[in-house]
């Protein structure tokens, strides 16, 4: 196989004020991810989130942003946009280009409930560091819905990854981290990534540059066996269709003889509204099992939801 072509495009200079090197970020990575290169931005807040989101605004694109932290960063209503807070921003923007949000990786003690049951009630997905670590092959659909992955490495161990101030003793090892680069890497749909928090100062023996290094190398691992199955190639899928009880639902699974790979199909009106047309969600085996039960998987229901 050969190698993806990367290139080092260097340090980014900071301007005088923020606002000017938001608005350069975001310029910049519009342009990249416009051509159809995938931006790999390391270091700076979390809120940079926020300018490369807008860079999918100003391409009028909806996607599905994906942040691995220990927390949601919603901040209070008036907090001026900040590392901690930038989300709430990414919810007000005029320019609303958010179909899908995923928190991966976050601790209950630095999360209030009400958060949890706000993003809840809006159909986003959120994940607690103990489901991601009991069930590190739960995240691979996850990213192959995603357009959008923003890496806070405060979501790692203190002890994997030190090099950052908000850094705790719990969180994700070094090698789940690993692994879901890797999985980003793998999805077809991910067009840009940024991994934030990295405070070199902080970086005494060096380890967490290497661990941040050794993330970016299993993302291009990923990135090289990608199967150019953006949604499944429905010819060369088994079809499986699940009914409920009440004989008026079901459920359309497509298993890919590619890649083993799971979606679920879901019907939707067109703005016309002349017909159904279907949307392939990446799913995952255990979805499959959940809807044989008898139980609609949630991750279908929230996609319809957003859909209708």
């Amino acid at each position: 196989e050969t190698m993806p072509k990367i290139c080092d495009l260097g340090y980014f200079k900071l301007s005088e004020n923020r606002k000017d090197t938001f608005k350069n970020i975001e310029l910049v990575c519009k342009e990249l991810i416009y051509q159809g290169i995938i931006p790999i931005v390391v270091g700076g807040g979390h809120d940079l989130t926020y300018a490369i989101y807008k860079s999918y605004s100003n391409l009028k694109k909806s996607i599905t942003l994906t942040s691995v932290d220990k927390k949601f960063d919603i901040g209070l209503k008036d907090d001026k946009i900040s590392n901690q807070s930038f989300f709430s921003k990414i919810l007000e923007a005029k320019l609303n280009s958010l179909f899908h949000y995923s928190n991966i990786g976050y601790q209950s003690f630095f999360v209030s409930p009400l958060a949890v049951d706000m993003l809840s009630d809006l159909s986003f997905e959120t994940f607690r560091l103990g489901d991601v670590s009991s069930n590190i092959k739960d995240i691979e659909p996850i990213m192959r819905n995603t357009d959008f992955l923003s890496f806070d490495i405060s979501a790692i161990k203190h002890s994997y990854a030190s090099a950052n101030i908000y850094s705790s003793p719990n969180g994700l090892t070094g090698e789940y981290a690993c692994q879901i680069m890797r999985y980003a890497g793998l999805s077809d749909r991910l067009s840009s990534l940024i991994i934030c928090e990295y405070n070199q100062l902080l970086d005494k023996n060096g380890q967490s540059a290497q661990l941040i290094s050794q993330m970016i190398w299993y993302f291009i691992l990923g990135y090289k066996s990608r199967k150019n199955e953006l949604n499944p190639n429905v010819k060369n899928c088994i079809k499986y269709t699940v009914s409920f009880e009440d004989e008026k639902n079901e459920i359309v699974f497509y298993k890919s003889n590619l890649s083993a790979r799971w979606w679920m199909g879901i019907p939707y009106k067109k703005l016309d509204n002349s017909q159904l047309d279907c949307y392939f969600v990446a799913c995952s085996y255990s979805d499959y099992e959940q809807a044989n039960k008898g139980e609609i998987p949630l991750r279908w229901i929230r996609t319809y939801n957003k859909l209708a």
